[in-house]
């Protein structure tokens, strides 16, 4: 019998291929206003004054806005969405991963060597690898707790491999 586990779609997929694009060009059209209002409304002089400090301050907060913002939320947006899509299939002695675009991997069971959840979580939500190989070819894909039944698929996996999962 065969088990297939799905990441919902939570975006359209055009979203999903293009949003750092649109984040980019933003954050991009948000300092260019910010250098027109700066060179429109700002008074040039050559010597040490406030006024210049303040603009420095100015422009220094819009550029970290500007560049912060963008890498915030895609770093955030791929660690909850990069799997959107994706299913895993656990059929008879084989675990096959396919993502949204039509690539896949594939291990037998009996090559699984290790499941583990990562121990320090830099984005959430916290990874769970699962590495196959028991020769040089190692490999390994990354099931994130966004999986409907996670905790379902891991044990499903363990009990099939004859594996422990090692998860926090």
């Amino acid at each position: 019998m065969s088990e297939v586990y799905q990441y919902p779609i939570t975006a359209p997929g055009w979203w999903l291929d293009y949003y750092y694009y649109f984040t980019w060009m933003v954050s991009l059209l948000v300092i260019a206003v910010g250098w027109g209002v700066f060179f429109r409304y700002g008074k040039f002089s050559y010597g040490i004054d406030l006024g210049c400090i303040w603009k420095t301050s100015l422009m220094l907060a819009l550029f970290v806005v500007t560049f912060g913002g963008p890498m915030y939320y895609n770093t955030r947006f791929d660690a909850y969405h990069s799997k959107d899509g994706d299913s895993i299939k656990l059929s008879g002695d084989k675990l096959l991963y396919l993502d949204r675009k039509g690539n896949q991997k594939q291990f037998l069971l009996k090559d699984i060597t290790k499941i583990y959840q990562e121990e320090v979580t830099y984005n959430p939500p916290p990874r769970i690898f699962v590495v196959a190989g028991k020769a040089s070819p190692k490999d390994s894909i990354a099931i994130t707790t966004v999986l409907p039944e996670y905790r379902r698929f891991i044990d499903e996996l363990s009990k099939a491999a004859g594996v422990e999962a090692k998860l926090k």
